[in-house]
């Protein structure tokens, strides 16, 4: 991918990074380690955007 990108693709490739976050360590101890993962964690080699 280029270094120069439009406004656009970079702000959805900066959504995408918040988005594939962990769930955080707070909410982990609340539910007593149930909730651990949510589904829009995404890596980068397994899962690509097709942006």
């Amino acid at each position: 991918m280029a270094s120069n990108k439009h406004l656009s693709r970079k702000k959805r490739l900066i959504k995408a990074n918040k988005q594939s976050s962990p769930v955080p360590l707070w909410v982990v101890g609340k539910t007593r380690g149930k909730v651990r993962r949510h589904p829009k964690m995404r890596n980068w080699r397994r899962t690509k955007l097709n942006l």
